[in-house]
């Protein structure tokens, strides 16, 4: 019996045409129109979309943002393809982020893609990726390219790079803000899911604030640092920067894991407490050391505490002066010697490769002296101790992410001062992070 195939019709024809763009035209609005984030994203893989159209409207989008600050490299169309096919079927509970587009902070290490912390002549390119970056792929996120950063990490209002700065997302008056500015602009112009920084003074939370989007900066040593060139390696640590609280919670969760080669990772002992407890305690500033610089600041901050009043929080007045004292340490004392310790021995041969004021504060590490360096210790342990009565009886702190604003203009005269009256609030407990719960 010989079978006869039908030649198709112009009417057939015209009905797979129609019936093909019209499912392409339905998946390019549902992308255009996507929140980016992961729940929403996984609810239209569900319904056909593949992680090669998610990955080209990330693409589109970085295109349409046309901020040439944000990124330092964009993922090759090979390197893309390949992670696309190595991702396997979707299964959220093999992978939690499949097909998740994420950007990452260059000081931090990806597999065939450049590392240059924003100084050229420091540029190398690695096989292997940091111990976090490694660990994300493995979940199924696929990262997109690296950002751009301050030089080395050093700066706290996103202007310090020889390479073109980015604009904040908000108002392009304001300082973008700190030195993962980028990984948060490319989160708060939707053009990926997350994307990795790091957080060192502030970097991760500062500049979600003034982006408006959510920042997470997690217990030291809970997520490696192994691949990650450290700026001051006893505080720093990767930072998560996304949408919400949840997609940042999910991330830190496929990232958090002891890595034995890192000296400064801690073990990890359990999820904390997920129920709200019927009664807790939330200590803030008093108000003569509460600093908020603007009416509009003050009211919002008041607004957030009446979000704690309505989960039945009881909150407590504290004197905040003892815990200020923590990062003037930080600002203005021997932690900038700890900079200068991990580029030592790049400075001594590329000096002139340093932007200028990256430089300066680097090199005025060697006004300090060994002794200056155990006093300053001395001084930060006894810190904890003064607070230890406060610390016992509540569970909570909260402040402001920051005192006021900061505008672009404020910079020039004044390069230090504003970045360090931005850190007011980032430092204040990390050294009591002794261990990882």
């Amino acid at each position: 019996m010989h079978h006869v195939t039908a030649k198709p019709t112009a009417y057939s024809i015209a009905i797979n045409w129609l019936t093909s763009h019209i499912v392409y035209y339905r998946i390019v609005i549902m992308l255009t129109n996507l929140p980016f984030t992961i729940d929403a994203l996984h609810e239209v893989c569900r319904q056909g979309v593949s992680p090669d159209e998610v990955i080209q409207e990330s693409l589109a989008r970085l295109t349409n943002i046309a901020d040439e600050g944000i990124y330092f490299y964009v993922a090759s169309s090979s390197q893309l393809s390949k992670a696309i096919t190595d991702l396997g079927p979707f299964d959220l509970e093999l992978k939690p982020l499949w097909g998740i587009p994420f950007a990452v902070k260059d000081n931090i290490d990806a597999a065939n893609m450049p590392t240059t912390a924003a100084c050229y002549e420091f540029h190398y390119i690695t096989k292997q990726d940091a111990y976090v970056v490694s660990l994300l792929k493995l979940a199924g996120a696929i990262v997109i390219g690296k950002t751009n950063l301050d030089q080395f990490a050093t700066g706290l209002v996103g202007l310090r790079t020889p390479y073109p700065a980015p604009k904040n997302a908000i108002d392009s008056k304001l300082v973008p803000d700190r030195s993962s500015l980028r990984s948060a602009l490319a989160v708060a112009h939707g053009e990926v899911y997350f994307s990795l920084g790091t957080d060192t003074a502030g970097s991760g939370r500062i500049t979600s604030a003034l982006n408006n989007i959510v920042g997470l900066k997690p217990t030291l040593g809970s997520i490696s640092s192994r691949g990650v060139i450290p700026t001051c390696r006893s505080l720093d640590t990767v930072s998560i920067l996304a949408l919400t609280v949840e997609d940042a919670s999910l991330v830190y969760a496929c990232c958090r894991s002891y890595d034995k080669k890192d000296p400064f990772s801690k073990p990890y002992h359990g999820d904390a407490k997920q129920n709200m407890p019927t009664d807790f305690t939330v200590a803030v500033p008093d108000s003569t050391s509460l600093i908020l610089d603007e009416p509009a600041q003050k009211k919002a901050y008041e607004q957030a505490l009446n979000c704690w009043r309505q989960k039945r929080a009881k909150l407590v007045e504290i004197d905040f002066n003892p815990f200020y004292e923590v990062p003037k340490l930080l600002y203005e004392g021997l932690w900038v010697a700890e900079r200068l310790a991990a580029l030592e021995h790049f400075i001594a041969k590329h000096q002139s490769a340093l932007y200028s004021i990256t430089h300066v504060i680097i090199e005025s590490a060697h006004k300090f002296s060994a002794s200056d360096a155990f006093n300053a210790r001395y001084h930060l342990q006894a810190l904890p101790w003064k607070t230890t009565s406060i610390l016992t009886k509540i569970d909570v702190i909260g402040v402001p992410p920051m005192p006021g604003l900061v505008y672009k203009s404020d910079i020039g005269s004044n390069a230090i001062g504003p970045n360090s009256r931005l850190g007011t609030y980032t430092n204040l407990l990390d050294d009591d992070h002794k261990k990882y719960h």
